[in-house]
């Protein structure tokens, strides 16, 4: 029998309030004697989200995932006892509007809890605020190391770090006796991150690093590089890569009939926007992904019925990790059995809970997220399979990947 969309939304909120539940020993709430969600003023919770600017298109999806959270608390009773009211205002994807709001949202509008913009930029102006604050930040939409560099108490994060993007990748070369490897990467923050966490983790598990370059932001035209690339003959290429990158690197090593036994990208080989721009090219192309709709983690597909039933499109990882940031702040507050910032950030240092992300949520002393495990995908002609790690993956990996004369 067909649900209604509010018997799915019911299920969901159930599934999720005992996760959270359990992921926290089962804590009280704060209702207190007689109390109801229906007779207390809101839980406000401020953020900032880009619905302008270059992070529109991210920040939108993260607030999707951040309002059927909240919508979904509210139905099964709020937040402690309390209906969760979301406050969030457009910091036009410019870091230094994102932090001014943020201390508005503290200093003017009185929010009692805070969760994170769209992009590793505007988290880290942010986090300035919120921490000279003392606000527990969940930063649902960000992974930059240097976020939590800065010996900062009150920034959580939900999803891996840059440095360790690619190491799913490299496990996956691994495992079919891949061991001579290149690296490109855009010479911009994030991407240099990425590519440092996987040379360092390369020589960790005994790869030779045949060949390393950097490139310019917006690069038009990579071919000198990836020349030197073929000269270098690697038999795996990793690109620290948002998707036109993504794009231009993979048509211009048809080109250049640049053959790999694996080829993986960062950020852009997962999003649909690649497999879009590089056609029928994208075949056998590898990345890292932070969450994917097949997998089976609590409420995850049920997360996704009904955000497509109240969105009319499909989430993709920024819904998710929005929508599991509202799963940590949850189970903070669960618990720290308060929604005191001090004990709440105190119980998120400590807290070890199940989202809809793989892994689960656990950071270390700084707050980076450690026990976040990402996908690793391949496309096998218009399908996005999980490929790696065995306990996630929907089929098997094709490697090595075919030259590309004939393709």
């Amino acid at each position: 029998m067909r649900k209604t969309r509010r018997r799915v939304l019911g299920a969901v909120g159930a599934l999720a309030g005992a996760n959270a539940l359990a992921a926290c020993g089962g804590a009280a709430g704060e209702s207190g004697a007689g109390g109801t969600a229906s007779n207390k003023s809101p839980v406000t919770i401020g953020a900032t989200i880009s619905t302008t600017g270059a992070s529109a298109a991210g920040g939108k999806l993260q607030k999707e995932g951040y309002e059927l959270w909240a919508e979904q608390t509210n139905q099964r009773g709020g937040l402690m006892g309390r209906q969760v009211q979301l406050s969030m205002l457009d910091d036009q994807s410019d870091p230094t509007t994102a932090a001014k709001l943020y201390e508005k949202l503290i200093s003017e509008d009185k929010v009692e809890l805070i969760l994170g913009p769209y992009s590793n930029s505007l988290t880290q102006a942010a986090s300035t605020a919120t921490e000279k604050l003392k606000y527990p930040m969940i930063a649902a939409g960000a992974s930059a190391s240097d976020i939590w560099k800065r010996n900062y108490k009150y920034v959580f994060g939900v999803f891996s770090v840059a440095e360790s993007f690619l190491f799913g990748v490299l496990d996956l070369a691994i495992s079919n006796n891949l061991s001579r490897l290149a690296i490109v990467n855009e010479d911009t923050v994030f991407p240099n991150a990425t590519a440092a966490g996987t040379v360092a983790y390369a020589r960790q598990k005994g790869m030779q690093l045949a060949y390393q370059e950097k490139y310019p932001q917006k690069a038009t035209d990579v071919t000198s590089m990836l020349n030197k690339v073929k000269a270098a003959a690697p038999q795996v290429l990793v690109g620290g890569s948002y998707e036109p990158d993504a794009i231009l690197i993979t048509k211009q090593m048809k080109e250049l009939d640049l053959n790999v036994k694996l080829l993986a990208f960062s950020v852009g080989a997962a999003t649909p926007e690649y497999v879009t721009g590089a056609g029928a090219l994208a075949d056998y192309v590898c990345g890292p992904s932070m969450w994917e709709p097949e997998l089976k983690t609590p409420g995850n597909k049920e997360f996704v019925d009904v955000y497509k039933k109240k969105w009319s499109h499909d989430p993709d990882y920024r819904a998710a990790t929005g929508y599991a940031g509202g799963q940590i702040r949850e189970a903070g507050a669960k618990k720290a059995g308060s929604l005191d910032r001090e004990k709440v950030r105190d119980a998120l240092s400590t807290l070890e809970a199940t989202t809809i992300l793989p892994g689960k949520y656990k950071v270390d002393e700084t707050g980076v997220q450690t026990g976040h495990v990402p996908a690793v995908i391949q496309w096998q002609g218009k399908d996005k399979v999980i490929v790696a790690p065995d306990a996630m993956a929907t089929g098997k990996p094709k490697l090595p990947m075919p030259e590309w004369k004939g393709r």
